[in-house]
């Protein structure tokens, strides 16, 4: 299992960089410069100019420009006779003294168009051997970043005294890579980037579709399982040299990452603290353990953590929870660290605003999840006991049960991680939690939190992390070790997981709320309820997304007065056959639609039971409201609306854990089987029998006398 990325929290303090761009970012396959990579390129290095950086440059390509324009010329120059000859292999220092010369050309040309100046700076393994050298490259340096020009270097390779610039591997450096790492650590650089043309280091060979990106790389863990490919295509090492380098550089201090030059603003995203590319850092070996866990691995620790936990008193349980909250309080800086660079990233990313919103963990959130967690503690113990007295001397007890190892499945929420593990431990389950990519970091730093906070009694391998969507799939063949899985986010990942998976599944697909407004409603009742249904909070999966109207408001203009407050609050309307043609607005391509955000679909009904058959066939049995003053029409409503929650005159947002006196949740569940509606600590739990007897047989039942007779069970 991949470790934890560490936080990139260091890329704050960066106020100098290396970078170094590869042959394979420089150059097209056919050896010709790559202009529009070159140009995306120059255009990151003057944003990051304009930003205060100091930039420092060091760029590979001479050799292979230069190999490429002498071939053009030796064929302009040779005659038809002389090209039937074997033809010589060029000499490598005279391809690095043309291409040299175009390069620097072309950058120069480029940066000029952005009105940014660059410098040249041509250096052999030689001149490092030089004190005075060193000491005068610095000066330079200082004078050229002091008025912001953008300093160029690479070998010199041209008067290099090395027998083959492209091959030897002696001396203070050997290559591109080495140089960059050497200029990092003599130029006092706070960060080297090696831009390849790949997306960083692979477990394998890039193009094996078994090896896996590793974000963090630990030398302890990936020295020795690491399968390079070949060389680069036009380079000196490719990425056995930028790992050479990278570790160098790393543990003397310069952190490093590899990444793709090919991606547009990968430099960019690596100053905004994105975990792309491959991190190579001195303190890698504290941010994750050597050893990887496996999914089974991980599944049957979380299950030995539970029967420790299940051993315990409820007081105990209770002070877990307790700790945590206060954990939680006493880290709220470094989580809200953590979660704000997911938001950052996500909103970079182009992501929608609901998911976003649901991704925050705004002010007092953190108190308000440490809060919900002591509810939970102080609630009444979820372990209960009924007895019977089934003869004499035979006392069967009916009791609650944890139900074992769950796995959930959710996306976006990190706050949801926080209530999951609460009731996973108030109740004595064991925890295995998959969070969506856009959370990795507010997850994490939660995660560990929480862990830390349990006592090792019980082990804080009670709750099981898991970071890799690839693991999802071997998790869910393991229904000898998990015993429910319960995904919360969109209806492709439920279904996905239901259809992948032999164990049972809980949880809903979809939440499409209805709220119908009766002919008998109060109005200034049911414009409350419906602007609280759908904007209170769009994203959230108790939210109204169809609004049905009796047919008698259009006569007597009460709808509209609600059309016209939506429209006011930025909600985009969509509607039936009938609305849509009525309120004149656009049809809804199908009533089967979570919108999660500031839109809803509207119909007109003939009457509630018109109402009742819409829900039944568009809902999905998730949360629906009637707003009516007529009781026998609510009764209706509330008797023949086949939801996990129905409402009579009262907002769908009330449909929650936490509004419900649970505590928290851990997803509402739409199935029919088991729980139904908010899942708390109850939904968590199943039941067992104990029976207690001295000595009874069955033998046909001729020597017993039933009983059955409750019992008060002693806790």
């Amino acid at each position: 299992m991949d470790s934890v990325d560490s936080s990139r929290a260091f890329v704050k303090d960066v106020k100098r960089i290396v970078i170094k761009v590869g042959t394979a970012v420089v150059t097209r396959n056919d050896g010709r410069l790559a202009l529009g990579r070159l140009g995306a390129l120059c255009e990151q290095l003057k944003e990051l100019n304009s930003l205060g950086y100091d930039v420092i440059m060091v760029s590979s390509g001479a050799v292979g420009l230069g190999r490429q324009r002498l071939r053009y010329r030796r064929l302009v120059n040779s005659s038809f006779a002389d090209l039937q000859k074997p033809q010589l292999e060029l000499d490598g220092k005279a391809c690095a003294a043309v291409g040299q010369n175009s390069l620097m050309a072309l950058y120069d040309s480029l940066f000029s168009q952005l009105d940014v100046t660059s410098a040249q700076l041509l250096v052999t393994d030689n001149d490092f051997r030089d004190k005075d050298f060193r000491r005068q490259l610095s000066e330079t340096l200082k004078s050229l970043l002091s008025s912001k020009v953008i300093p160029i270097f690479n070998e010199n390779d041209a008067v290099s005294t090395r027998k083959a610039p492209y091959e030897d591997s002696s001396g203070i450096f050997w290559d591109n890579d080495s140089l960059a790492a050497l200029l990092a650590l003599e130029l006092k650089a706070d960060l080297l980037v090696l831009l390849s043309d790949v997306e960083g280091l692979y477990s394998g060979p890039p193009s094996d579709p078994n090896s896996k990106l590793i974000h963090t790389y630990i030398k302890e863990k990936h020295q020795n399982e690491i399968t390079f490919g070949d060389k680069s295509r036009v380079g000196r090492g490719g990425m056995t040299a930028k790992v050479k380098a990278a570790v160098n550089a790393a543990y003397a201090g310069i952190p490093v990452i590899i990444t793709s030059g090919f991606a547009a603003e990968n430099i960019i995203k690596v100053l905004q603290g994105e975990h792309i590319g491959t991190l190579f850092h001195q303190n890698a070996h504290l941010w994750a353990p050597v050893k990887e866990v496996d999914a089974r691995e991980m599944a049957v620790a979380a299950r030995e953590s539970s029967k420790c936990l299940r051993a315990l008193s409820s007081q105990d349980r209770k002070k877990i929870l307790l700790d945590i909250a206060d954990a939680l309080e006493t880290n709220e800086k470094l989580i809200r660290t953590e979660n704000e660079a997911d938001v950052a990233a996500a909103q970079h990313a182009g992501y929608e605003k609901s998911l976003v919103a649901r991704l925050a963990l705004k002010p007092g959130k953190i108190s308000s999840l440490a809060n919900s967690i002591r509810l939970i503690a102080n609630m009444e113990d979820p372990i209960w006991s009924i007895g019977y007295k089934l003869a004499d001397g035979l006392v069967l007890e009916k009791t609650s049960s944890p139900i074992g190892v769950l796995l959930i499945i959710f996306e976006s929420r990190p706050d949801a991680l926080v209530q999951i593990a609460s009731l996973a431990i108030r109740s004595g389950n064991g925890l295995l939690l998959k969070g969506g990519k856009e959370a990795k970091q507010s997850n994490a730093i939660l995660h560990k939190v929480i862990t830390e906070a349990i006592p090792d009694t019980v082990g804080g391998r009670l709750i099981g992390f898991v970071t890799s969507r690839e693991e999802i799939p071997e998790l869910l063949k393991l229904d000898d070790v998990i015993d429910l899985v319960i995904p919360r986010g969109s209806n492709k990942l439920v279904t996905q997981i239901k259809s992948s998976t032999k164990i049972p599944v809980l949880g809903h697909a979809d939440g499409i709320c209805h709220v119908y407004i009766d002919k008998s409603a109060n109005m200034d009742m049911a414009k409350r309820i419906v602007m609280d249904a759908k904007i209170d909070y769009p994203a959230g999966c108790n939210a109204m997304e169809t609004l049905l109207a009796h047919k008698d408001l259009m006569q007597s203009g009460g709808l509209n007065d609600i059309i016209v407050d939506l429209r006011t609050e930025g909600v985009t309307l969509y509607g039936g056959p009938r609305a849509s043609s009525l309120l004149n607005i656009p049809e809804a391509r199908t009533f089967h639609h979570e919108y999660s955000s500031l839109a809803c679909t509207v119909e007109i009904v003939d009457d509630v039971y018109a109402a009742i058959e819409h829900i039944n066939q568009h809902g999905s049995a998730h949360t629906d409201c009637i707003v009516a003053e007529a009781n026998e029409v609510a009764e209706v409503f509330l008797r023949q609306v086949d939801s996990a929650a129905v409402f009579h005159n009262a907002s769908t947002r009330f449909c929650d854990g936490a509004r419900f006196g649970l505590g928290a949740e851990v997803g509402t569940s739409t199935s029919r089987i088991h729980a139904r509606g908010p899942v708390g600590v109850e939904g968590l739990l199943t039941t067992r029998w104990l029976l207690r007897g001295s000595g009874q047989i069955v033998d046909g039942d001729k020597g017993i006398t039933y009983i059955h007779k409750d019992l008060p069970i002693e806790s």
